[in-house]
């Protein structure tokens, strides 16, 4: 029970930590588009926030590759959190992971590194400087065309299905709506489970094994009969039966 409930707690952090330290709606969060040179794979962001103030930076990236992050602040309550395309339950929490990141990404999208103050610092109105070191490297894994496999109609995905799910929150297994993303015949895919609370918790694939996600909590996995078990930290997991994965 003990477990539970601290994975609870944790997850429920890697949301709230995704919000701005007000209270939502009070005050705009800024947005910038992080644009690297010609060839260059890293940019240097300089910037500053104050109070209840935070700046979204999105990253375009893709399926396979590495995003790094590092960041050097004069305040020690400054932080940010990564957050998948389309999701405000981030990836990445700065505040109980720290100030360098490396991920590797499992989906095709923008993500958004949030800088923020943490709500001690910024009831006090506190100011931060910061810069912020961001990296996109290595090979993306784009996805089959539909010539090769055909799609779901006006859709990215190549097939969906259902498959049994414990979703984060839950405490009783329940059957998922899932997608999948072919990136290649040998088993590499993004998969993306969809269940209650708008959740998509998007996991990747490669050469049939499970290699990230955008979950805060690691990845391990196991085999049982024709699916791979997906577990994320020890309260979630998703079986994922290898035809979806794998088609055919």
């Amino acid at each position: 029970m003990t477990h539970r409930i601290v994975a609870a707690s944790l997850l429920l952090l890697a949301v709230n930590a995704a919000l701005p330290s007000h209270a939502a709606g009070i005050s705009a969060i800024r947005s910038e588009t992080v644009r690297f040179a010609k060839g260059a794979t890293t940019a240097q962001i300089r910037g500053s926030i104050k109070g209840d103030a935070s700046v979204d930076y999105r990253i375009d990236a893709r399926a396979g590759q590495m995003l790094t992050v590092a960041m050097k602040t004069s305040n020690e309550s400054a932080y940010f959190n990564i957050n998948p395309p389309g999701s405000q339950m981030s990836m990445f929490v700065g505040s109980t992971t720290g100030t360098d990141a490396t991920v590797m990404l499992p989906t095709d999208g923008t993500y958004v590194l949030r800088v923020y103050l943490m709500r001690n610092a910024s009831r006090r109105n506190e100011m931060a400087s910061y810069t912020l070191t961001v990296g996109v490297t290595g090979r993306a894994l784009p996805p089959l065309p539909a010539a090769q496999d055909a799609l779901i109609p006006g859709t990215k995905f190549h097939a969906s299905g259902e498959v049994r799910c414990l979703p984060p929150f839950e405490t009783k297994a329940q059957r998922c709506d899932a997608f999948v993303i072919r990136r290649g015949v040998d088993g590499t895919a993004t998969v993306e489970v969809r269940g209650p609370n708008a959740l998509r918790r998007r996991i990747l694939f490669v050469a049939g094994v499970p290699v990230a996600s955008d979950a805060t909590e690691p990845l391990t996995h196991a085999r049982e009969g024709d699916r791979t078990v997906v577990k994320l930290g020890t309260d979630e997991r998703y079986e994922i039966p290898d035809p979806l994965v794998q088609g055919g």
